[in-house]
């Protein structure tokens, strides 16, 4: 959710800092802080609301300089953003702090302090935790023990760095939660949130587990787990480059991975089909005995990748013949579900530290299902490394909030998943190959439906003036059009919402009017004159209709009806990707013409790892 950076070096590590910030700047951007020791070992903090270019000016105005320090890009939960609230968080005796997550518990500890004669200047509950660890610290005279003694004491999710005037050759942080990882380097050692923080200055890195404490200094690192044993980390090594999250050539970085696409997809592809078969090794050495003994599958996830789980349910279903249920992670923790016997339990999520999935995915493995899959962006993620089968989707950074090639490498992941189990499931070999050589012609496909973007670009003007928008789809292709309803609202603030154009009738045709652009998906499938159906009762209602059409489906423009031809013969599994393309396209060029953030939309952030 918000972002972390923190640095022990020999060299000034303000420039390092404000490096990792802006790279980090995706998971939250409304306000940003540093705290270094200066030459003198006197803590030095400044804060600024807003974006961090903001705290790049106010460090133009207000230079600092230091070689250890901590900074934090904020994304609000508890307290508004404004500068009071920003990290880092200071208590007595120059201790800082900052911090991602949510303390739970923090209204009864910021009681006891307040009893205890501390004053509190913010509504954070990372304030509270700054306090504790000084409180601690007057007891046991050990920063280390004393954010072990104070994250005892924490309920909820954290992830969290402290450093300290008297103990200014190291920085100390905790995790239960939320991600933090420790980047190696030469004589020097910095600590972060995320991987792309830290690439410009190391490709090695230790990820802490869940309830780890570890001091880090310049020339070493020491890690306690939860039980209070010394615990060795594996370092492993970023296959990530430095330069992997630039914007290049395009104006905003939505529309630069929206471009990526047909790369992302054919990265996600690569090496794991091949001469007409799926490498079912791909997921995992168990991979082939678990997918034998599938009955079931149940998969969970948030936001647009629920978009990507629902379509997959109709392809399990219909091609492998297989239950599937789908459930948004929020809701599956808490609705005590059942678990039919041998239940393939998959999460999917972009930065794989998504809050909700993960705890849906260690809620799971008490529950008897047969086995975990994790679909997921981000090798070094919790998600990753706590489920037993994997399949890496490859698509590279993703900056935008709102997910593009994510999602598209997801459903091509899930179109592999969907492969595997039919193989087991009483595909031949003939079936397989059919399968596998419509995934190896996505990325051509996408790469044809892209050239539409001068046509979208110009279709876009309709909504400038738009406060509402409906999107329908049928089967396989309604979670398109939700996820199109989803893209167009968060980035360009038009309300937005999807239905299955068979439900019409059931209450939403009572909002079509000439004012409310209705967007169709229409590929030529089994249910495209149903959805012609759909369409002529919009029309009657003197409805807008936006249609991406398959040329063969026999929907021609007409007054009211404007018809965009999609590429010919997309078949039934490669449609959902094809058609997500220009509903992407839509909404940039939209929010364009609205004036919004596209990237950094407002009270959104890109890894939510807090429920």
């Amino acid at each position: 959710m918000c972002g972390i950076v923190g640095a022990v070096a020999e060299r000034d590590v303000v420039p390092i800092l404000m490096e990792g910030l802006k790279r980090l700047e995706y998971r939250g951007y409304d306000s940003a802080g540093i705290a270094v020791l200066n030459g003198s070992k006197h803590l030095t903090r400044l804060r600024t609301v807003g974006k961090v270019g903001k705290l790049d000016e106010a460090l133009v105005q207000s230079p600092t300089h230091g070689k250890i320090g901590i900074a934090h890009t904020r994304w609000a939960t508890h307290g508004v953003p404004s500068e009071r609230n920003a990290h880092p968080h200071i208590s007595r005796d120059g201790l800082a702090i900052v911090h991602n997550g949510i303390i739970e518990n923090h209204e009864e500890l910021r009681s006891d302090l307040e009893r205890r004669g501390y004053t509190f200047t913010s509504e954070t509950d990372t304030e509270v935790i700054a306090h504790r660890v000084h409180y601690h610290l007057k007891t046991v005279g050990d920063l280390f023990k004393a954010v072990r003694a104070t994250v005892a004491e924490l309920e909820g999710a954290y992830a969290l760095v402290v450093v300290s005037e008297h103990e200014p050759e190291r920085l100390i942080l905790a995790r239960e939660g939320c991600p933090v990882v420790i980047g190696l380097g030469a004589d020097e050692n910095f600590v972060a949130s995320d991987v792309a923080a830290l690439l410009p200055v190391t490709r090695r890195f230790i990820f802490l587990e869940e309830g780890d404490v570890a001091e880090v200094r310049r020339t070493s690192v020491r890690v306690i787990d939860g039980d209070g044993n010394s615990a060795e980390r594996a370092i492993r090594e970023s296959e990530l480059s430095a330069d992997a999250a630039e914007k290049g050539q395009y104006q905003h970085y939505m529309l630069k991975e929206i471009h990526e696409q047909p790369r992302a997809i054919a990265d996600t592809l690569s090496e794991r089909v091949a001469n007409g078969r799926l490498l079912e090794a791909a997921f995992g050495p168990a991979a082939t005995e678990v997918f034998k003994r599938t009955q079931n599958v149940h998969i969970v996830a948030c936001g647009t990748s629920y978009h990507a789980a629902t379509v997959a349910r109709y392809f399990i279903e219909q091609i492998c013949k297989i239950p599937c249920a789908v459930d948004i992670a929020s809701e599956y923790r808490y609705r005590n579900p059942l678990v039919p016997a041998n239940s393939l339990f998959v999460t999917i999520s972009q930065s794989g530290e998504t809050a909700d999935t993960l705890a849906a995915l260690r809620l799971a493995k008490q529950s008897g299902y047969l086995s975990s899959l994790a679909i997921c962006n981000v090798p070094e993620s919790s998600l990753v490394r706590e489920s037993e089968l994997v399949m890496l989707t490859r698509a590279g950074p993703e900056i935008g909030v709102a997910s593009t090639k994510a999602f598209t490498t997801q459903l091509a992941a899930l179109n592999m998943l969907v492969v595997a189990l039919a193989r087991h499931h009483g595909a031949d070999a003939e079936r397989e190959r059919g399968l596998v050589t419509r995934l190896i012609e996505l990325p051509a496909l996408v790469e044809k439906t892209l050239e539409l973007d001068p046509v979208i670009h110009r279709l876009a003007e309709r909504f400038a003036d738009k406060h509402h928008a409906l999107f329908l789809g049928r089967g396989a292709l309604y979670p398109i059009a939700m996820e199109g309803a989803l893209k167009l609202k968060e980035i360009s603030y038009i309300h937005a919402e999807a239905y299955p154009a068979g439900e019409l009738k059931h209450g939403p045709l009572a909002l079509v009017d000439a004012d409310m652009p209705v967007v169709t998906v229409a590929p030529n499938n089994d249910l495209l004159e149903k959805l012609k159906s759909n369409l002529q009762e919009v029309r009657a209602r003197g409805g807008e209709l936006i249609v991406f059409a398959d040329p063969e489906a026999g929907i021609k423009s007409s007054d009211g009806v404007t018809v965009i031809e999609m590429p010919r013969h997309v078949t039934y599994v490669q449609a959902p990707v094809v058609y997500t393309i220009p509903l992407q396209l839509l909404a940039y060029h939209a929010a364009i013409l609205k004036g919004t953030d596209v990237d950094q939309p407002r009270n959104l952030a890109k890894s939510v790892t807090v429920e």
